[in-house]
Protein backbone atom coordinates (compact mmCIF):
# COMPACT_ATOMS: atom_id res chain seq x y z
CA UNK A 1 0.00 0.00 0.00
CA UNK A 2 1.47 3.51 -1.14
CA UNK A 3 2.74 5.09 1.92
CA UNK A 4 0.82 8.43 1.41
CA UNK A 5 -2.59 6.25 1.64
CA UNK A 6 -1.05 4.96 5.32
CA UNK A 7 -0.22 8.41 6.78
CA UNK A 8 -3.77 9.41 5.26
CA UNK A 9 -5.54 6.57 7.25
CA UNK A 10 -3.82 6.95 10.28
CA UNK A 11 -4.34 10.53 10.37
CA UNK A 12 -8.18 9.94 9.82
CA UNK A 13 -8.60 7.13 12.46
CA UNK A 14 -6.57 9.60 15.06
CA UNK A 15 -9.49 12.13 14.26
CA UNK A 16 -11.88 9.73 14.57
CA UNK A 17 -10.74 8.12 18.13
CA UNK A 18 -11.28 11.50 19.77
CA UNK A 19 -14.90 11.47 19.05
CA UNK A 20 -14.88 7.88 21.03
CA UNK A 21 -17.80 7.58 23.13
CA UNK A 22 -16.02 5.27 25.96
CA UNK A 23 -17.48 6.18 29.27
CA UNK A 24 -17.09 2.88 31.00
CA UNK A 25 -13.86 1.64 29.75
CA UNK A 26 -12.11 4.89 28.97
CA UNK A 27 -9.85 3.28 25.93
CA UNK A 28 -11.08 5.18 22.76
CA UNK A 29 -10.32 3.71 19.22
CA UNK A 30 -10.69 5.07 16.36
CA UNK A 31 -10.77 4.23 12.17
CA UNK A 32 -10.39 4.81 9.24
CA UNK A 33 -11.54 2.96 5.76
CA UNK A 34 -10.47 3.23 2.29
CA UNK A 35 -12.90 2.32 -0.44
CA UNK A 36 -12.10 1.08 -3.63
CA UNK A 37 -12.60 4.45 -4.98
CA UNK A 38 -10.49 6.60 -2.74
CA UNK A 39 -13.30 7.68 -0.21
CA UNK A 40 -12.51 7.21 3.00
CA UNK A 41 -14.92 6.27 6.17
CA UNK A 42 -14.12 6.80 9.28
CA UNK A 43 -15.21 5.35 12.94
CA UNK A 44 -15.25 5.61 16.50
CA UNK A 45 -15.67 2.98 19.45
CA UNK A 46 -19.33 3.58 20.80
CA UNK A 47 -19.91 1.97 25.06
CA UNK A 48 -23.22 0.92 26.34
CA UNK A 49 -23.94 0.42 29.82
CA UNK A 50 -25.13 -2.77 28.76
CA UNK A 51 -21.78 -4.10 27.19
CA UNK A 52 -23.48 -6.27 24.02
CA UNK A 53 -24.72 -3.14 22.98
CA UNK A 54 -20.72 -1.59 22.13
CA UNK A 55 -19.91 -1.17 18.40
CA UNK A 56 -16.15 -1.07 17.94
CA UNK A 57 -14.31 1.84 16.07
CA UNK A 58 -13.93 -0.53 12.88
CA UNK A 59 -17.33 -1.74 12.22
CA UNK A 60 -18.76 1.41 12.68
CA UNK A 61 -16.61 2.55 9.78
CA UNK A 62 -17.40 -0.20 7.60
CA UNK A 63 -21.20 -0.25 8.31
CA UNK A 64 -21.17 3.58 7.38
CA UNK A 65 -19.67 2.90 4.29
CA UNK A 66 -22.28 0.52 3.46
CA UNK A 67 -24.71 2.65 4.15
CA UNK A 68 -23.86 4.94 1.94
CA UNK A 69 -23.51 2.27 -1.03
CA UNK A 70 -19.68 1.30 -0.78
CA UNK A 71 -18.46 -2.34 -1.18
CA UNK A 72 -14.89 -2.31 -1.94
CA UNK A 73 -12.27 -1.67 0.27
CA UNK A 74 -8.78 -1.44 -0.41
CA UNK A 75 -7.51 -1.18 3.59
CA UNK A 76 -8.73 -0.39 6.94
CA UNK A 77 -6.31 1.44 10.04
CA UNK A 78 -7.00 1.38 13.45
CA UNK A 79 -5.45 3.67 16.48
CA UNK A 80 -6.28 3.35 19.75
CA UNK A 81 -5.33 5.21 23.40
CA UNK A 82 -3.23 2.34 23.95
CA UNK A 83 0.91 2.63 23.33
CA UNK A 84 1.44 -0.21 21.73
CA UNK A 85 -0.70 -1.75 18.50
CA UNK A 86 -4.41 -2.56 19.17
CA UNK A 87 -6.02 -5.18 16.98
CA UNK A 88 -9.10 -5.69 15.82
CA UNK A 89 -11.37 -7.93 17.41
CA UNK A 90 -12.65 -11.23 16.35
CA UNK A 91 -16.36 -10.09 15.19
CA UNK A 92 -14.43 -6.97 13.18
CA UNK A 93 -11.98 -9.46 11.54
CA UNK A 94 -15.20 -11.21 10.43
CA UNK A 95 -16.76 -8.49 9.40
CA UNK A 96 -13.64 -7.47 7.73
CA UNK A 97 -13.60 -10.78 6.06
CA UNK A 98 -17.49 -10.32 4.82
CA UNK A 99 -16.06 -7.44 2.75
CA UNK A 100 -12.50 -8.68 1.64
CA UNK A 101 -10.79 -5.55 3.16
CA UNK A 102 -7.46 -7.01 2.45
CA UNK A 103 -5.29 -4.69 4.34
CA UNK A 104 -5.15 -3.99 8.00
CA UNK A 105 -2.77 -1.38 9.30
CA UNK A 106 -2.45 -0.64 13.33
CA UNK A 107 -1.07 2.02 14.43
CA UNK A 108 -0.09 3.63 17.91
CA UNK A 109 -0.18 7.18 18.74
CA UNK A 110 3.65 8.39 18.04
CA UNK A 111 3.77 7.57 14.16
CA UNK A 112 4.66 3.74 14.40
CA UNK A 113 2.22 1.50 11.95
CA UNK A 114 2.78 -2.21 10.86
CA UNK A 115 0.49 -3.38 8.10
CA UNK A 116 -1.21 -6.92 7.66
CA UNK A 117 -3.21 -9.24 5.47
CA UNK A 118 -6.30 -9.78 6.62
CA UNK A 119 -5.99 -13.64 6.20
CA UNK A 120 -3.15 -13.30 8.70
CA UNK A 121 -5.07 -12.30 11.50
CA UNK A 122 -8.01 -14.22 10.38
CA UNK A 123 -6.27 -17.56 8.77
CA UNK A 124 -9.62 -19.76 9.01
CA UNK A 125 -12.18 -17.20 8.70
CA UNK A 126 -15.93 -18.04 8.15
CA UNK A 127 -16.60 -17.18 4.45
CA UNK A 128 -19.44 -16.59 2.30
CA UNK A 129 -18.59 -19.89 0.44
CA UNK A 130 -18.73 -22.04 3.23
CA UNK A 131 -22.02 -20.71 3.77
CA UNK A 132 -23.20 -21.97 0.63
CA UNK A 133 -21.30 -25.24 0.30
CA UNK A 134 -22.78 -26.32 3.52
CA UNK A 135 -26.27 -25.11 2.95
Amino acid sequence: MANLDVLRLIEEAMKAKEKAYAPYSGFRVGAALLSEDGSIYTGCNVENVSFGATCCAERVAIFSAVADGKRRFKAIAIVSDYEGFTFPCGICLQVMLEFDIPTVIVADGRGTSSEYALEELLPKGFKRFVVKEGG
